[in-house]
């Protein structure tokens, strides 16, 4: 399955920037979700081909937005990068817990999280 429209769900204007002009330059469509909830309906939505999920946001967090998404047949077939700061090996266990297919930490380094995208697509 070939990667072109990626959703960025990140509560963060400066994290949404830098991923979306990033992946924007790489010729990625980029959608943006600013919290769990919106990344829950953008999902369904929208279809993205990828998410990347930030886990440290206020209301639904991450994890239980990438739980739900996982979860819902609609969307469970939609792979999701985990894009945050928690960079403990028992938060990266428990985001593939989630249904995460990858897990990356922030700062993001781009070559890593572009070999990472490529690797799902």
């Amino acid at each position: 399955m070939a990667i072109h429209k990626i959703l960025v769900v990140d509560d963060s204007p400066t994290e949404r920037f830098f991923l979306s002009e990033l992946l924007t330059r790489k010729g990625y469509q980029v959608r943006i979700a600013e919290s769990g909830e919106e990344a829950l309906a953008q999902a369904k939505q929208e279809k993205p081909d990828l998410i990347l999920m930030d886990v440290v946001m206020p209301g639904l967090n991450g994890f239980q937005a990438t739980r739900a998404i996982a979860k819902d047949l609609e969307t469970k077939d939609i792979p999701i990068i985990m894009c945050t700061t928690k960079g403990q090996e028992t938060d990266k266990v428990w985001g593939m817990r989630q249904g995460a297919r990858d897990y990356i930490v922030k700062p993001v380094n781009q070559d890593e999280l572009l070999k990472k995208i490529a690797a799902i697509g």
